[in-house]
């Protein structure tokens, strides 16, 4: 067997290593803290020891970058990406996802449960390799991949409507491949991910085309909110919606949050400061 390997920004956008289900790097972290890791683990303070225990207990709690990977996952946040996604479909709101999963690349699905499945608990994958198992899984529950696998989303876009889906969200992490995507289709729903450490620039170009954006521990989206965003979800991890299109996303998504809501008109956006990310990059 051929040494497979994942590389994966986590964790306060920290590179780590995976090869053949072990970690075997772990860069420093970006951030010293994260609300959301707090939050969900209890994790007050980001080290390369933290990070490396986490991805381990992800690669054995569910097979993260090996054979065992498990393709269905419980709602793990709110409004989450893959979450927002999950309920998009279920409701018929988009046709299908382009998204991304280790061990298979760039996933094009209509199926719910299958998005939710893949990036539950995934975080920012920069480069894979096949893993069998997992293309097995995902092509079991109708999703295909880009032959041979690899992470290319304008791709992915172009493939989706080859397979005849229309309305398609596709979850992108440059403000290249966002704009790409906008040319290629005007009612594709673009979802801007993992975007820690952004270029002011960059950001500003996200804005021009993208329907939501999550802040992640960026300082120059959260700044740029407050002219473009039609609804805000959080406040310390907060997703903004920046079209129609993306409201009506976030807000069909409220409907299926479980935990009480509270929403109320205010200028945006709302950003607590002792609830953000320590330090904004």
């Amino acid at each position: 067997m051929g040494k497979d390997r994942h590389v994966l920004e986590t964790l306060g956008k920290a590179k780590v290593v995976v090869e053949n289900g072990k970690v075997v790097e772990v860069g420093k972290p970006l951030l010293k803290y994260c609300p959301l890791w707090a939050k969900i683990r209890e994790i007050k303070e980001l080290n390369e020891k933290v990070i490396k225990e986490n991805v381990e207990f992800r690669i054995h709690d569910f097979g993260m970058c090996t054979e065992d990977r498990e393709v269905e996952a419980e709602v793990f946040v709110g409004f989450g990406a893959s979450e927002t996604s999950m309920t998009a479909l279920r409701r018929g709101l988009l046709d299908a996802t382009v998204t991304v999963c280790e061990g298979a690349g760039t996933v094009i699905t209509p199926d719910p449960t299958l998005v939710q499945g893949i990036g539950a608990r995934l975080s920012g994958v920069i480069e894979t390799s096949p893993v069998e198992g997992i293309i097995k899984k995902i092509k079991d529950k109708g999703g295909e991949i880009l032959a041979p696998p690899g992470i290319d989303q304008v791709a992915g876009l172009r493939m989706a409507l080859r397979l005849g889906y229309e309305r398609v969200g596709v979850t992108v992490s440059t403000a290249e491949d966002a704009e790409k995507c906008r040319v290629i289709s005007k009612r594709a729903v673009i979802f801007g991910v993992h975007l820690t450490g952004i270029s002011r620039k960059d950001a500003e170009k996200f804005y021009e085309v993208a329907d939501l954006i999550t802040a992640c521990a960026s300082p120059h989206i959260r700044e740029l909110a407050g002219d473009k965003t039609l609804l805000q979800a959080g406040t310390a991890i907060p997703i903004f919606a920046l079209t129609p299109a993306g409201k009506e996303l976030l807000l069909e998504r409220a409907k299926e949050v479980e935990d009480t809501l509270l929403i109320n008109t205010m200028r945006l956006p709302v950003i607590p400061e002792e609830r953000q990310p320590e330090p904004l990059v």
